[in-house]
This record gives structure tokens, C-alpha cells and sequence, in this order.
């Protein structure tokens, strides 16, 4: 199934940033109950592919598992090796966008610029990562929309909050990565259950909403 598919079902992209694997099942139950498609565990958390595995064995196709923080070529291979079927970058690097997609994931590089937005496409990217999102906010977003393909999905990661999804979402993001705002270090099941619910909460009330 591709990205879109997933993001049909919820946008909203859980970052586990931290995770170890032996927390990361509960976790991850705890997410799919609330109603998220797509986890990542970051390659900088503790035996990341350990985890990955975990997930996949748990969910098979039914969630999208895969990984973050994906630096170089040679992880792709990896992560896809422990079931990863997503690799999520900080950055823009095209090799590494390249290794994803050889590797049969779907790949959501990191971009700041035009520049770096438009290789990344031509890579292959699925989706655009719009990082850090604290330092390009909304008009920055809908800039460049005006100028990228009709469809491309930018997803904005970074400070976000269920009360600061709505500006972005009415400049044209497609969707979220949350990171530490839905997990931390040391948040059990029941911790990230809550704060998963007041995410797909506001995602579905916005979503809602009358156009302003």
C-alpha cells in the first residue's frame, strides 16, 4: 500500500524518539487504538531495528512502520531488512531518498528550501518533511505551495501541538509529524494513549471545521 493510503486514514505521523524495544509494543498498540496509520522509531533511539521489528511483527501491513532520522544509503537497507516500510529524513540528501526507494519504502525527506524540495521530488520523495517547522511557519508553507506541483504533500515536523496544527492546515499541510509533544523518554502506553486521542482529536475537529 502506498504512503497516501496510509495518510487517508490519519495524517499524523508518531515520532517514537527515544523509544526502547522493550516499551515499544504497548506503545505502539496504544497508538493504533487511537486510530494512527504511520510510527516511526528514530535510528538515534535505543536498538531502533529491534524496535521496527517489533512493530512489524505486531502490525504487518495494517500500520505503516518504519523509520526516522534515516542519515545514510546503507540504512534503507536496514531499516527495510527489520520490516520498515517508511524512511523519514531530516534532510534532503538524494542518494539517500534514491537507497530508500530501491529498498521498496516510502521515503519523506526533510526540506527548508525550494531547492531542496524540488531534487528531493525528482528523487522520488513521497511527501515533503517541512523541518523545522518552528522556524518556517505558516507563510513559509503556503509559499511554497504556490509554487510546487498540485498534490505534493508537505508534512510540517517540529514544536507541533494539537492547539498549533490549524495555521498550518489552513496553509496546505497535508498532514503532521509529532514528536515530543506525543512521546517522550520514559511515557508509558498510558501517557502516549492520551495525548494520541487529543492529537486525532483535534486533527478530526478541524477537519471538520468550515473553511474561514
Amino acid at each position: 500500500m502506498s504512503l497516501q493510503t496510509y495518510m487517508d486514514r490519519l495524517p499524523l505521523i508518531a515520532i517514537l524518539r527515544g523509544v526502547t524495544p522493550e516499551e515499544v509494543e504497548p506503545i505502539g498498540q496504544a497508538l493504533a487504538d487511537a486510530g494512527f496509520a504511520i510510527i516511526e522509531v528514530p535510528l538515534n533511539s535505543p536498538r531502533p531495528l529491534e524496535s521496527i521489528a517489533r512493530l512489524h511483527r505486531i502490525f504487518g501491513e495494517s500500520v505503516l512502520v518504519g523509520a526516522g532520522t534515516v542519515t545514510r544509503p546503507e540504512d534503507a537497507a536496514a531499516v527495510a531488512a527489520a520490516g520498515g516500510r517508511i524512511a523519514v529524513m531530516p534532510h534532503a540528501d538524494t542518494a539517500v531518498i534514491r537507497a530508500a526507494k530501491a529498498a521498496g519504502m516510502a521515503c519523506t525527506p526533510g526540506i527548508a528550501t525550494p531547492t531542496e524540495g524540488f531534487a528531493a521530488l525528482a528523487a522520488g520523495a513521497d511527501a515533503l518533511k517541512l523541518f523545522p517547522a518552528e522556524l518556517m511557519g505558516p507563510p513559509v508553507l503556503k509559499a511554497l505551495r504556490s509554487v510546487f506541483p498540485k498534490g505534493t504533500a508537505f508534512l510540517p515536523v517540529g514544536g507541533i501541538t494539537p492547539d498549533t496544527m490549524h495555521p498550518y492546515l489552513a496553509a496546505g499541510a497535508a498532514g503532521f509529524g509529532l514528536g515530543s509533544a506525543l512521546y517522550q523518554p520514559g511515557f508509558d502506553a498510558a501517557a502516549v494513549a492520551a495525548r494520541a486521542r487529543a492529537f486525532v482529536a483535534s486533527w478530526q475537529s478541524l477537519r471538520a471545521a468550515p473553511a474561514a
